[in-house]
C-alpha cells in the first residue's frame, strides 16, 4: 500500500470519527438556584419541591450590583439551607 493511500484512509477516518463524537455530543443543562438567603450555587436540576424557597435561573443569570446574594460551590446533589450544604 502507498504512503499516500494511506494518509488518505487514515484522514477520511479522523473525519468520519469526528463526525461521529459530533453527533453523539448533547450539551449539558446547567441552572443556578438560590434559595430565599441568597445563596446561590450550580445544579443540573431545574426543579425543587415548593414551599423550599428555591428559584432556578438559567445558568447565564447574574445578579445586580443591589442584589446580595452569596456563592456557594458544594458535591453532590441536594441544596444550601443556612450555609449548610443539604445532601438529597
Amino acid at each position: 500500500m502507498s504512503i499516500k493511500k494511506l494518509l488518505i484512509q487514515a484522514a477520511l477516518g479522523a473525519v468520519i470519527g469526528a463526525g461521529a463524537l459530533a453527533a453523539t455530543a448533547t450539551s449539558a443543562s446547567a441552572y443556578v438556584a438560590c434559595n430565599r438567603a441568597g445563596e446561590c450555587w450550580h445544579t443540573g436540576d431545574r426543579a425543587f419541591r415548593p414551599g423550599f424557597g428555591i428559584t432556578v435561573h438559567d445558568d447565564n443569570w447574574r445578579w445586580r450590583d443591589r442584589d446580595h446574594f452569596r456563592w456557594h460551590e458544594h458535591r453532590g446533589h441536594g441544596y444550601w439551607r443556612s450555609g449548610v450544604w443539604i445532601n438529597l
